[in-house]
């Protein structure tokens, strides 16, 4: 365990002198840990206060009741302790997942497209809450990849940003149940699908990451054949991230390692359960689902949402968002022009 770099963002990047020299610290601290923190103003950790009250109470809510809030139209709403598979293992946490908002009569959903479909709410308190954690936490990701850029010296601070307008963004509230003498895995080792990862926990603590390794060559987890699902997690080194209040802690997913060509690596991590409860939030600053990403070494563009289709129906292979979608062929719209 160590103290990990903090970081405090200014509420607008230009490309001044300083915005590049704090993108350097930033990618510096990814490329020396894996993670960094960067420090809360007082309305984004109230925001999350708010935002951890409700789902403590969601979660208290009786099993049949929580298993009520489920789509087969998308990845959204409530996953039980047990449901969730890394490297054909299961996990033990309980997890509500709120993905874009997408209406039935939104085009999109008329159209069959995978993983569109409106949230599952549990009420409009939840929602509310969530949506606020969400806007905040996109504001903080959108700063965060314009500075990465500069850090990066990928010319001007939008550079990464070009590909998050219109991104599937989306959150993901975790509770770990304490741990018994049978099962101390909260989430196995695993990195994480997307391009950014911004998280929030309580005080219990259970994170755990994996630092880049000098000489150690990163799987492409975009791809099936390279898949880091449960690879490294009995393998040092791997640092426990302390809970330290008033805090996001950020790191890079795979997107992050496609589009920078592996200078910035994926960040391995798992989550071990604790003695008591643990609460923890993930929020994933993305790419538009129907992008295509261009690899900097010449390999095939990457489709963002052929990707995240891809890692979801591993991850729930049984779950019925997943049935519907090889049920009703959904993967080949995958191939057509995505609408807009």
């Amino acid at each position: 365990m160590f103290d990990l770099t903090t970081f405090a963002l200014p509420e607008t990047v230009t490309g001044s002198r300083a915005d590049r020299e704090l993108g350097r610290g930033m990618v510096s601290a990814w490329r020396r840990d894996g993670i960094f923190q960067v420090a809360a103003t007082a309305h984004q950790h109230a925001t999350a206060l708010a935002a951890f009250e409700a789902s403590r109470e969601f979660f208290a809510l009786p099993p049949a009741e929580k298993s009520s809030y489920v789509t087969d139209l998308s990845y959204s709403g409530y996953v039980a302790s047990g449901e969730e598979v890394t490297a054909g293992a299961t996990d033990y946490a309980e997890i509500f997942t709120v993905c874009p908002d997408v209406p039935v009569h939104d085009d999109r959903v008329r159209g069959r497209w995978p993983c569109h479909g409106p949230v599952p709410w549990p009420g409009p308190a939840y929602q509310r809450r969530m949506e606020a954690l969400t806007a905040v936490l996109g504001s903080i990701g959108e700063r965060l990849l314009r500075l990465a850029a500069l850090g990066l010296g990928m010319g001007g601070p939008g550079a990464l940003t070009a590909y998050t307008e219109g991104g599937w963004h989306h959150l993901r509230v975790l509770r770990f149940p304490p741990r018994t003498g049978h099962h101390a895995r909260g989430i196995g080792a695993h990195t994480d699908y997307g391009m950014l990862v911004i998280a929030a926990q309580d005080e219990v603590g259970g994170l755990y990451v994996r630092p880049p390794v000098e000489g150690e060559k990163r799987p492409r987890n975009w791809l099936e054949a390279e898949s880091t699902a449960g690879m490294y997690g009995n393998e040092p080194p791997w640092t426990f991230v302390r809970p330290v209040p008033r805090v996001f802690t950020v790191f890079p997913g795979d997107i992050l390692q496609f589009l920078t060509g592996g200078f910035v690596l994926s960040t391995p991590h798992k989550v071990e359960l604790a003695e008591r409860e643990r609460f923890a939030m993930a929020y994933f600053h993305e790419p538009g689902f129907g992008r295509a990403l261009e690899d900097p070494c010449g390999g095939p563009p990457l489709h963002y949402g052929t990707h995240f289709t891809n890692m979801f129906m591993r991850c729930y292979p049984e779950r019925a968002a997943t049935l519907r979608i090889r049920q009703e062929g959904r993967l080949e719209r995958l191939r057509e022009p995505y609408p807009h």
